[in-house]
């Protein structure tokens, strides 16, 4: 089995989608993992670059894997979009992610903590 560099995620309410690239951006995996399995499943994998879509319960889920070791990005929608290559699903978001923070002049968004609220 090749390694896995990148991890793209689609987030949704019970079931994410993850597909992973080797350094080459072939795909190694796609599949589906319910939310009570996600933790576990990025904790069997070896420590990698995983890459969201901006958005605010992308950030709470960034701090979660990057406790366990991965280099977690946030990419703004609106970059994602280009590479979605046909209609959008779970499937082709997370491959669409995933190509998008292969790139290396991608712009990556910082991880809110769990503080950053807007002062009244």
């Amino acid at each position: 089995m090749k390694e896995i560099i990148t991890i793209g995620l689609d987030i949704a309410k019970h079931v994410f989608h993850a597909h992973g690239a080797d350094a080459d951006g072939r795909m190694v995996f796609s599949r589906k993992i319910r939310r009570a399995k996600l933790l576990e499943f990025f904790a069997s994998q070896p420590p990698c670059m995983v890459a969201l879509e901006g958005c605010g319960g992308a950030h709470h889920w960034a701090r979660q894997l990057t406790q366990r070791g991965h280099d977690v990005r946030l990419i703004p929608p609106a970059y994602v979009k280009p590479f979605v290559k046909r209609q959008k699903h779970d499937a082709a978001d997370a491959e669409a992610i995933c190509e998008a923070a292969q790139r290396p002049s991608m712009r990556f968004v910082a991880v809110k903590t769990s503080n950053s609220r807007p002062q009244p």
